[in-house]
């Protein structure tokens, strides 16, 4: 069954419509799946719909419809339920035509129009380059990657984009982490200089550091006197309140603007070595979990091209700017947000809103019809602020749409991982997928509704059961290799095969199932969803087990048996084409 057959419906319920009341012949139609199977393959409401205007008791109104309902060979009957839904029963020749189209259309099966073709830009992970990429920002890749998919597969021109944030103080803390374990390495540092507790303190740093003394020995070795002068007092280790926490940070900044100072030119070069070696190092373990980006947006590109000065003059003409303390503040509260925004300090420089208001600017002057950012969920409170940026300027702030993330949270045995990259206590992503799979890595992770709280269970993941749904469907795809290759038959023949013999209760539920596929999709895409495409192919695989532990497939009666092949095959085509969509492989044999 497919939106073709939902569109039928509809037309027979208009012509219906046309019979019982023409003068409600414009009332919006809609064909839904019921819930329960026993109610039928579709069902309609419109009579419920029409019962207040045409004053009408709802269940009577239901049945005149059905009365007037036009013949039709695919629809076997349709009844009135409840209190006035109509309920479709389809034909089993309606049902089992389905095998038929994915037989025919393979990989093709499913894909739509819906998108027209329009120019959307996702842009998702979009991590800081301060260190690996750890399990919580595995959930935006997979999610976003597989969003990407999905869309295409659903007409959209498709752009995926990580957005580097190469410009900003975190890149200067893992510049300045870096060049002080390079210190170290050459004896200096120790007592006299603590290692900032608020920089970066993962081995991967040390590493650098020895890349950098490798490379270039004692080049960017300087005075340690000098490196402490006029830096704040780091507060007693042992301090934990707000104020310790704030002069943490004014040490480092400290240290950041005396170490820029003392390098001088060669500063750039030690931001630009960390930039790149993590960078480098983000692409390799994305590209190695199958997610690959077609653009890498740099933040400093937007000063370089005097965008966000550009951005912020645009505002000031525009009114929404106003001077208070010397720095300039964007109306963000005439706008919804909770409070007024610094786009640019009193020193002169632009803060990290306004490079992002120039950003999205920019995607706009890419002329993309719609914009969506994969953003992790505790950047809720920054979509007003942007949205009314991006109205400020101008333009419609519907065209950009926000997908949250909730971070993945990690579990072994109960054991909870930590999370952050400055402490370097963290798990990657690369350790995981090395752990687990990376098919069992990706499914997991869009297993759940984006914005739902998800729990991985590592244990679960590895498992060889029916319990863990990544296993569950692949095992589905590799019994049917199996078959298959028992068979020998050739493929191509199979869209000839008569399909009549197909007439078992396990065998119209699998055709109906694959029938679904397509308004799956229609509404994965629609919702921003792909996580209902995996819950779709748990459903589609336990089915198929269902159905192959009940009957034999490779049965002596020839027909029989080539209808049953070609149901099969049917079903392994529709997994292929929904892990594809979620970045999962389906193994011949497991």
């Amino acid at each position: 069954m497919s939106p073709d057959l939902k569109l039928h419906l509809a037309e027979l319920m208009r012509a219906a419509l046309l019979s019982v009341a023409p003068t409600e012949s414009d009332t919006a139609i809609h064909i839904e799946r019921p819930k329960q199977a026993s109610h039928g393959d579709f069902a309609c409401n419109l009579a419920m719909q029409l019962a207040r205007s045409l004053k009408r008791n709802p269940r009577q109104l239901a049945q005149l419809l059905v009365l007037e309902l036009p013949y039709s060979s695919l629809i076997d009957k349709a009844e009135v339920a409840g209190a006035g839904f109509i309920n479709f029963f389809v034909s089993p020749a309606a049902k089992l035509e389905v095998l038929r189209s994915i037989l025919e259309q393979g990989r093709d099966f499913g894909r739509s129009t819906s998108g027209g073709k329009r120019k959307v830009l996702v842009e998702f992970v979009s991590a800081n380059p301060t260190g690996p990429l750890h399990v919580g920002h595995g959930r935006g890749a997979a999610y976003g990657d597989s969003l990407c998919k999905l869309l295409a597969f659903a007409g959209w021109d498709v752009t995926s984009e990580y957005y580097v944030n190469d410009a900003g103080r975190q890149m200067d803390i893992l510049a300045v982490s870096t060049w002080l374990r390079y210190l170290e390495l050459h004896g200096q540092a120790g007592d006299a200089l603590t290692f900032p507790p608020n920089a970066y303190q993962g081995d991967y740093v040390r590493e650098m550091a020895r890349q950098l003394l490798a490379a270039h020995a004692d080049r960017y070795l300087r005075p340690l006197t000098d490196v402490l002068a006029n830096t704040p007092a780091l507060p007693d280790p042992a301090r934990t309140d707000a104020e310790a926490a704030q002069q943490r940070e004014t040490h480092l900044d400290g240290l950041i603007a005396n170490i820029r100072r003392l390098l001088g030119e060669d500063w750039q070069y030690v931001h630009d070595f960390v930039l790149t070696e993590q960078l480098a190092d983000c692409r390799s373990d994305l590209e190695e979990s199958g997610v690959h980006f077609d653009v890498w947006f740099s933040e400093q590109s937007l000063f370089a091209t005097g965008l966000v000065a550009r951005c912020v003059e645009r505002l000031e003409k525009a009114g929404h700017l106003y001077v208070q303390d010397g720095a300039r503040w964007f109306r963000s509260t005439a706008f919804g947000d909770e409070k007024d925004r610094v786009v640019q300090r009193d020193n002169g420089l632009y803060t990290y809103f306004a490079s992002d208001i120039a950003y999205h600017l920019n995607k706009f002057e890419r002329g993309f019809q719609r914009i969506i950012n994969v953003w992790g969920a505790d950047h809720h409170g920054y979509i007003p602020r942007v949205k009314g940026a991006i109205s400020a300027l101008g333009l419609d702030p519907a065209v950009l749409e926000v997908a949250l993330v909730q971070f993945a949270v990690l579990y072994r045995s109960g054991w909870k991982a930590q999370m952050s990259t400055r402490s370097g206590d963290f798990v990657t992503l690369r350790t995981l997928r090395e752990d687990v799979g990376n098919d069992a890595c990706r499914f997991f992770y869009v297993l759940r509704k984006s914005d739902q709280h998800l729990d991985f269970d590592l244990d679960l993941a590895k498992s060889q059961s029916n319990d863990n749904p990544v296993y569950y469907i692949q095992y589905a795809h590799a019994r049917i290799c199996s078959v298959l290759a028992l068979w020998g038959g050739e493929r191509e023949a199979l869209t000839s095969v008569g399909l009549a013999r197909l007439d078992g209760p396990y065998e119209l539920a699998l055709a109906a199932r694959l029938g679904e596929f397509p308004e799956v999709v229609e509404a994965a895409a629609a919702e921003l969803a792909p996580h209902l495409i995996a819950f779709y192919l748990r459903e589609l695989a336990a089915e198929f087990h269902t159905y192959y532990n009940a009957e034999r497939i490779l049965v002596d009666d020839p027909a029989l048996k080539d209808a049953r092949v070609a149901l099969v095959t049917a079903v392994s085509q529709v997994i292929q084409n929904g892990m594809a969509m979620l970045g999962v492989g389906c193994p011949e044999s497991m």
